[in-house]
């Protein structure tokens, strides 16, 4: 059986985008994870995967030590962390993450 470790860097590498957030693109659970998923789509971003950690508790916390980031959400983009809300507004802001998410 895969750790919650393999499990995570599963996902990362098997979608283009992910983003760990609390609870789903339909319904986010939080501010931070709300803006996160306005963001993504403001800049047309539809082929994100979300993974709602408020699922399960051990991915909730495996993701923090996954990426070293104590915070979610957490965007990924091919396998690589890009960071939380407050990174993806700035990058946005900057035209940063538009470039990162072309297709």
């Amino acid at each position: 059986m895969m750790s919650i470790q393999e499990q995570i860097k599963e996902v990362v590498t098997s979608h283009r985008v992910v983003l760990f957030m609390k609870g789903s693109r339909q319904f986010p659970q939080c501010g931070f994870s709300s803006r996160a998923v306005q963001i993504l789509n403001a800049v047309g971003c539809e082929d994100y995967v979300t993974v709602n950690v408020l699922e399960n508790d051990e991915v909730r916390q495996g993701i923090k030590v996954y990426s070293d980031w104590p915070t979610i959400p957490q965007l990924y983009v091919n396998g690589e962390f890009v960071g939380g809300s407050d990174i993806m507004m700035e990058m946005f802001e900057a035209g940063e993450l538009q470039e990162l998410l072309k297709p």
